[in-house]
């Protein structure tokens, strides 16, 4: 499983970058080019008419992936790999057909969704992707690290499950907004499910994972500083609620703010922006999410992508260490 794990991440990659000419060139063609709100840093107003949604690539690469597998495995590996990885990737399918949406509302238009829009939808997901995994792997608890798992029930977990969905979609799409950040973190954090996913024996859930790994380093590619193109919500919404799903299914959702710390700092620094300002009238930051902070106060965009990935990727390696050492 090793060996396929590897070859899928390496597969995944490479068509991602054969891939990437054409994606290109179309978004181009149709002139997908993204309208920066003017409230924003001066930095990213240079941003304006970028190319957007640039998660579809890495979402189509892992679907054709996940399809190729379920075609080629032969029954009686089948039901496992099935069992295992629908719900990440029909989060990856059904929540990124939301992002698509407001992406292209927003190209057309120069607006999004309404956030409450949005919220629906993504309920409309967590909800049909916690029953399953509820349901079929009939999970009533969840692992606390360093002390095993502790019972919940049922619908306690579902209503984590899906809390954790709708959170974890949102917390991705505040983070991207800087060249690379969030497809970088999602790397790390993808890499880091993967061997809880090992540790739990959701071995099909690793290839997966290792599909996710590699099709995002393709699109990293693109989107390094300076970047082609960026994610979208297309990618930031359907990426945060896959990376949920993979967590909930491991059982190790507790591990999510730990291996998103830079994820969920973001959405911590606008919950305490926004209740600061209605409260008091003030402002704790220069801008939020917090990325926009620091570019405010004169951090090159560089200098904040690399520091917050390497926070990112001591919380993954954090996160993994505590799955491997807690009592199953």
């Amino acid at each position: 499983m090793a060996t396929l794990s590897l070859g899928v991440l390496l597969l995944a990659f490479t068509l991602g970058l054969v891939l990437s000419g054409p994606f290109i060139a179309g978004l181009r063609h149709f002139r997908v080019g993204k309208r920066i709100q003017r409230e924003l840093p001066h930095q990213h107003q240079a941003k304006q008419g970028m190319l957007t949604m640039g998660g579809l690539l890495p979402i189509g690469v892992v679907t054709c992936i996940w399809l190729g597998l379920l075609l080629l495995l032969p029954d009686p590996l089948r039901g496992d790999f099935v069992a295992q990885t629908i719900v990440p990737v029909g989060a990856l399918i059904g929540v990124g057909l939301l992002g698509a949406i407001d992406d292209y509302v927003n190209v057309a238009y120069g607006f999004g969704i309404r956030g409450r829009h949005k919220i629906v939808w993504q309920l409309v997901v967590g909800i049909a992707a916690a029953l399953y995994i509820q349901r079929h792997f009939a999970i009533t608890g969840v692992y606390v690290p360093l002390l095993g798992e502790l019972q919940i029930g049922a619908l306690a977990f579902v209503i984590v499950a899906v809390a954790a969905i709708v959170a974890t979609s949102n917390a991705v799409n505040l983070t991207d907004g800087l060249d690379g950040l969030a497809g970088g973190l999602l790397v790390f954090a993808f890499l880091s499910f993967a061997f809880i996913a090992f540790a739990r024996g959701h071995l099909w859930l690793v290839v997966f994972c290792a599909a996710m790994v590699g099709a995002l380093l393709a699109y990293l590619w693109f989107n390094v500083n300076p970047a082609v193109f960026m994610m979208g919500d297309v990618g930031s919404l359907a990426f945060g609620a896959t990376l949920a799903t993979v967590a909930l299914t491991t059982g190790f959702v507790l591990l999510l703010p730990i291996a998103g710390l830079v994820f969920m700092a973001e959405t911590l620094s606008v919950i305490l922006q926004v209740g600061s300002y209605k409260l008091r009238r003030k402002r704790i930051f220069r801008m939020s999410p917090f990325h926009l902070h620091f570019q405010a106060i004169g951090w090159p965009e560089q200098q904040v992508t690399m520091r917050f990935w390497l926070i990112g990727a001591l919380g993954c390696i954090v996160a993994a260490m505590l799955a491997f050492v807690t009592p199953l």
